[in-house]
């Protein structure tokens, strides 16, 4: 059988993969008009997210630019907020809001946030598992349709479905930990002064839309699952 092509495949994906579609427009949407709007007092996103975090009283983080669009994150390990060109040096709402965003979550991390601390120690299991768990689901299902006695091959095709459940389990720690980030984003950034409750709409709107893209991850990753679960016959009764 060729899974690549199984229509079942798309048929159950497609919620996943509609809101993924939407919610990469949307977040491109969002910060475009961000960038419409000049931050206050052109302060840059680099100088935002600094001004967060020492009045968080976060002193040991850095702040540095990495290439790329979008390509924000914070390093737990070297205790690092690495921002893009646009929002390192950009002097927009769209700018701050990102940076304050990567900014909450060195305060996570300072705070001992325990579903960062989760997310963080599932991070290599579930690289780990990805990667193998296609590998070994397609050899399952190959053995199922292929040998004499599918038994072994189902069991395979588990083993690939528990391997691949470390990626679903990633992904809903994942949202607890961004929904909260961009809390408290929006939050420190209207408490410290930084923006008005007028700027904080638009500000709402950029991390809002930023959020579900990691909606849409977690729910195409559970669908993905679900569809090997139920083509290897461990749900609904079948396995053709």
């Amino acid at each position: 059988m060729f899974y690549w092509f199984d229509p079942l495949y798309f048929i159950l994906l497609a919620p996943g993969i509609l809101l993924a579609a939407w919610a990469q427009w949307r977040t491109h949407s969002a910060f475009a008009e961000g960038k419409r709007y000049r931050s206050p007092g052109g302060l840059t996103g680099a100088e935002a997210a600094a001004r967060v975090l020492a009045n968080a009283g976060v002193h040991h983080v850095g702040i540095e630019p990495v290439q790329g669009v979008l390509t924000d994150h914070y390093d737990p390990r070297d205790k690092v907020l690495r921002l893009s060109p646009e929002v390192f040096g950009g002097r927009t709402l769209s700018a701050l809001g990102v940076a304050a965003h990567e900014a909450g979550h060195a305060i996570q991390d300072a705070a001992r946030y325990a579903p960062l601390a989760i997310r963080n120690g599932l991070v290599p299991l579930a690289n780990i598992g990805s990667n193998l768990a296609w590998i070994i689901i397609m050899v399952g299902f190959v053995m199922m349709n292929f040998s004499r006695d599918p038994t072994f091959g189902k069991y395979v095709v588990m083993l690939g479905c528990g391997a691949f459940s470390l990626t679903v389990l990633f992904q809903l720690v994942n949202l607890p930990v961004e929904f909260d980030a961009s809390r408290r984003a929006r939050a420190m950034l209207l408490n410290y002064g930084i923006i008005s409750a007028e700027e904080d709409r638009i500000v709402g709107r950029v991390l809002n839309a930023a959020a579900m893209t990691y909606v849409a991850a977690t729910l195409t990753a559970i669908l993905t699952l679900l569809y090997f679960l139920i083509r290897a016959g461990l749900l609904g009764g079948r396995d053709d």
